[in-house]
């Protein structure tokens, strides 16, 4: 575990915490006004490797041999001129911070990037991060990585679980959960949406299947994956055969068939490393999935189709009535899905530069 001080005085400003993978969803925006939770678990925290946040130059400011210098292969609209090694953190896990009045305004129901760092350090006024709770954002606060030093905090080594304790320990992120928007005239507005992060998720997933189709049609499984997936593949690429096979794969599951081309495994919560197999099934290409979302698929939670009355008997889990279904097709998020394909080497192929480009006609028609 470490903890995060000034690089001004060396004040505290953090509470011990241990590293994780960013998550995908950790720049997206989603819908428009839109309460969201707390990026980041308390006690956790994740490094942004690329430079992330104000100032921001557009696209036609930079030499192509520096965009391709920095893993990016094809047009965005504008690129941070920040430092790299931005820290995520929870809110709440900030000590020995205040924030800056005349950086935290002009925003819609919250803070944003603005131009820079909206938090100081307490005891010498330091700029040192910058605190997000705009609407359609996810909370969080973002370390300066040029203005903290990371300590290790004493007594405090965290190990790096297994596959196999990941599994016992079984943290599942449902695909379905409640959203609340602001500024409803009736108060505040609930309902049941499908979940930013599985949005997210499904973005980056698709950024890689499409790059592993290699412009040829790709199936997934039957069910809640086909949901995500198969929509938006057979409107993207085109109806030729034979067809490339996408199937899930990871730790728990039997062996994918060896005739699978594609596999969807689950990366590591605290490395982001992928799971690899091992054997004949080495060489499919593998698609990263967020734990959570892959546990899910892999394993769902059961659910009770019929109310329980008197003692919860043994087996039964809950006795709620099944979770309302969102009432639109499931859209991967499209902003995590553009950062994700152009930092792919595959997208200087022309088939995959105009899906990119033909990104706003695709939203228009519901896949994103």
């Amino acid at each position: 575990m470490f903890v995060f001080v000034c690089a001004g005085c060396g004040a505290r400003l953090t509470i011990p915490l241990s590293p994780v993978e960013l998550p995908a969803h950790a720049h997206q925006k989603f819908g428009n006004g839109i309460q969201l939770p707390v990026l980041m678990e308390s006690g956790t925290f994740a490094v942004e490797p690329e430079p992330w946040g104000a100032p921001w130059r557009r696209w036609e400011e930079i030499d192509p041999d520096e965009a391709a210098a920095r893993g990016i292969h094809a047009p965005v609209h504008a690129l941070s001129d920040g430092a790299p090694g931005s820290i995520v953190i929870a809110p709440g896990d900030t000590r020995g911070t205040v924030l800056v009045p005349g950086e935290g305004g002009g925003y819609c129901c919250g803070l944003d990037w603005g131009d820079g760092p909206n938090m100081a350090c307490e005891a010498c006024g330091l700029p040192v991060a910058s605190r997000i709770d705009d609407c359609s954002l996810w909370q969080a606060v973002w370390l300066a990585p040029d203005a903290v030093h990371r300590l290790p905090a004493k007594n405090s080594d965290t190990a790096v679980l297994s596959w196999a304790e990941l599994l016992e320990e079984g943290k599942h992120t449902p695909p379905i959960e409640p959203i609340t928007r602001w500024g409803s005239l009736l108060g505040l507005d609930h309902w049941w949406s499908w979940s930013p992060q599985w949005e997210a998720a499904a973005g980056r997933a698709l950024a890689h299947l499409l790059a592993a189709s290699g412009g040829r049609p790709v199936t997934v499984p039957h069910g809640l994956i086909a949901e995500m997936f198969q929509r938006a593949l057979d409107a993207m690429l085109p109806a030729v055969q034979p067809a490339r096979r996408a199937v899930l794969a990871g730790p728990g599951l039997s062996a994918p068939d060896t005739d699978a081309d594609i596999i969807l495994v689950p990366t590591h919560p605290q490395t982001g490393e992928p799971w690899s197999p091992a054997g004949p099934n080495a060489s499919a290409h593998p698609v990263p999935l967020p734990f959570g979302v892959w546990m899910w698929m892999a394993f769902a939670e059961p659910h009770l189709h019929l109310p329980a009355s008197g003692a919860m008997p043994d087996g039964v889990l809950r006795d709620d009535p099944p979770t309302p279904r969102p009432n639109r097709l499931f859209r991967a998020d499209p902003g995590t899905f553009q950062h994700t394909l152009v930092r792919l080497p595959a997208v200087r192929s022309p088939w995959l530069r105009e899906i990119l480009e033909n990104l706003t006609h695709h939203m228009r028609a519901g896949l994103f």
